[in-house]
């Protein structure tokens, strides 16, 4: 049997689409696969922020389009790049053990976050990323960083950044774990929904579900699982700076999580414990508890500003 698997041309994607099919290999040696790049929106426009131009989903829209039409049988992707509404035909059928959540500084001169330089110009992409920077030392001037893990670190050897943040597990994956300078304390930048997980996305009728189950990591599933329905919950795209981090310790599943002001003056931190067995009921429970403290007037000033 052969699997096309569709993905993007991007290091990291085509480094993440291997190892989903390493994995498949080594438990189905009889399967065959072909890797399908398939440009997406958010590869053709490359000069936007990301929230003027569609926010969630603009990295698997078509990928996932192609699952639907039976042109590709799974989509590879990052999973925080998965929108909380999947195309009704489609599910997320696996995730392996997910990599670490972190967010990283790369710092051209070797300074910590907290060291920097009054005045130094961070590079991010990420609304997050921005709010959580400004709400930690507002002296700091952010400026909008997009491409891929390559051509990031190169914007910053070129002088255009005294550093730059991006998510810790691409960096590993990629082989630049040594570029990293800190590892972001992740009480404070808690990181994006569901960073540093994988997500194998097919079609809820196909046969090749009975595969995908081989290689799901049902630990890394309900950290994900509870991290997304709070994202659902909370309205779900990448507009929002909301971060959640979760671990599991024994049969209970710990979650927190953090929704910033743009301009880093208001942060809300929230946290709460639940059922392993019941990964998205804390979810929700979350959600509440920010909605409670004051989230629902940040996300709607947030909505003003990202609409005009």
């Amino acid at each position: 049997m052969k699997l096309k698997v569709g993905t993007r041309r991007s290091r990291l994607a085509l480094w993440q689409t291997d190892y989903i099919i390493g994995m498949l290999k080594y438990r189905f040696p009889e399967l065959e696969f072909d890797r399908e790049i398939i440009r997406t929106t958010g590869d053709k426009i490359k000069d936007a922020p990301l929230a003027k131009i569609g926010g969630k989903g603009i990295f698997v829209k078509e990928i996932d389009e192609a699952v639907r039409d039976g042109r590709v049988e799974i989509a590879v992707h990052s999973m925080k790049d998965v929108p909380t509404e999947l195309l009704p035909e489609l599910h997320i059928a696996a995730t392996p053990t997910r990599e670490e959540v972190a967010d990283a500084l790369i710092s051209a001169g070797e300074e910590k976050i907290e060291d920097l330089p009054e005045g130094s110009v961070i590079g991010t992409g990420s609304i997050r990323r921005i709010a959580e920077v400004k709400s930690y030392r507002k002296d700091l001037e952010i400026k909008d960083l997009r491409g891929n893990v390559d051509t990031r670190l190169r914007k910053l050897k070129a002088g255009k950044y005294n550093a730059i943040i991006m998510a810790a597990a691409g960096l590993k994956r990629l082989g630049f774990e040594n570029e990293i300078t800190q590892r972001l304390p992740e009480d404070i930048f808690i990181p994006s929904i569901s960073q540093g997980a994988i997500a194998v996305v097919a079609r809820r009728d196909s046969e090749v579900n009975e595969y995908l189950k081989a290689i799901n990591h049902s630990h890394s599933m309900a950290r994900v699982l509870a991290e997304r329905s709070l994202l659902i919950e909370m309205g779900g795209g990448c507009q929002i700076p909301l971060g959640a981090f979760s671990k599991i310790e024994g049969d209970k599943l710990e979650i927190i999580a953090t929704v910033i002001s743009p301009d880093g003056s208001e942060r809300i931190d929230v946290k709460a414990e639940g059922e392993l067995s019941r990964p998205e009921d804390l979810g929700r429970e979350l959600a509440e508890k920010l909605r409670a403290k004051g989230a629902e007037k940040i996300i709607q000033e947030i909505q003003l500003i990202t609409t005009n």
